[in-house]
């Protein structure tokens, strides 16, 4: 397990972080409702949640237009990875990479044959034969790259023999058209994971959740541990679900603020933004290292960047970044220009 996923705020107690662009959740939602609705569900706490998180669950599925038996709700979408590699021990397992690690790390630590594929190379170049596993971040974690729907669903149906684990927990990060919950009837060799936790800034909740065949949700479920979802991620979870109006995600204003924050930051010497189709994107430096950068950064100016460097395929130069507002997206880039420019 890596330490520095997510974000590193729980380090920086010491230190007022006054912008966090570690962290790659939609920053600007308005919380005060469902903080109001979970007080009235305090009460709850003195008695077990559901083992299943059952209300949840056919909430999610009628939302879908699934079965019950095709959704299982999981502590954060990081457990459902753990559950998936647990399940099919020993399998053969194609990464493609620089992704999320934990994929890496589950499989690991339940004996899987890994290979990895390069998200640089053209998915043509993919081989597949004798593989039983697929993970893909779609839209990626750290650089933002897509897979269009098409070409993914075209790879999916070539490749029946290979089941394929598609993390989708930054559907709400782009207006691309991503996989549907109503793909996965179609297509049996294919397992949707997914995070309520991102596009509504509550990752500290801990809510994800699997969309597969009834087999496969089956056959995970007995490595579930009952209760593993608390009654307040359940309950803000459902909130969230029953009252959509009250968390729209302005995507395509987030996306003209990220356009001009990397069109500002392409100006500066010294650094080279990689091209991106979500809000956030990762950034070479060409002058110094990221835990230099994210250590100047923290302590002179109460910023909090996230060092990339731990992701397989990237090196000490790499940050990511997420787009906050317009003008903690201006301080940064001066902020970065100083430090820049005393190199």
């Amino acid at each position: 397990m890596l330490f520095g996923h997510g974000d590193d705020f729980y380090n920086a107690a010491s230190i007022e972080v006054k912008s966090n662009f570690s962290s790659n959740v939609w920053h600007g939602a308005n919380l005060d409702k469902l903080k109001e609705h979970l007080i009235t569900q305090f009460d709850k706490l003195s008695w077990y949640p559901e083992p299943d998180a059952g209300s949840l669950k056919r909430l999610l599925a009628r939302r879908f237009e699934l079965k019950d038996e095709n959704v299982l709700i999981t502590n954060g979408s990081t457990t459902a990875f753990y559950l998936l590699a647990q399940s099919w021990k020993g399998a053969r397992s194609t990464i493609l990479v620089p992704s999320f690690s934990e994929y890496e790390d589950a499989c690991r630590l339940q004996g899987h044959q890994i290979a990895f594929f390069s998200t640089s190379e053209d998915l043509s170049n993919l081989e597949l034969e004798g593989q039983d596993f697929c993970w893909i971040c779609n839209p990626n974690n750290p650089d933002g790259k897509l897979i269009h729907r098409t070409e993914l669903l075209k790879l999916i149906a070539a490749n029946k023999n290979t089941t394929f684990i598609v993390d989708q927990a930054y559907t709400a990060f782009t207006t691309e058209e991503m996989l549907r919950p109503s793909d996965s009837k179609v297509h049996k060799n294919l397992i949707l994971v997914n995070s309520i936790s991102k596009a509504y800034n509550v990752p500290g909740l801990r809510i994800g959740y699997i969309i597969a065949q009834p087999s496969v949700i089956k056959e995970v479920t007995k490595y579930v541990i009952p209760w593993s979802v608390n009654t307040l991620a359940i309950e803000a979870s459902k909130y969230i679900l029953i009252h959509p109006a009250q968390f729209t995600l302005p995507i395509r204003k987030w996306q003209r603020e990220t356009a001009e924050f990397i069109y500002q930051l392409n100006k500066l010497d010294g650094l080279e933004v990689i091209p991106t189709g979500t809000t956030f994107f990762l950034v070479r430096l060409k002058k110094g290292t990221a835990a230099e950068l994210k250590k100047y950064l923290l302590k002179h100016k109460g910023i909090l960047i996230r060092d990339a460097s731990n992701f397989r395929g990237l090196d000490e130069t790499y940050i990511r970044l997420s787009t906050q507002t317009s003008q903690e997206n201006q301080e940064l880039t001066g902020y970065i220009k100083e430090w820049l420019d005393k190199r």
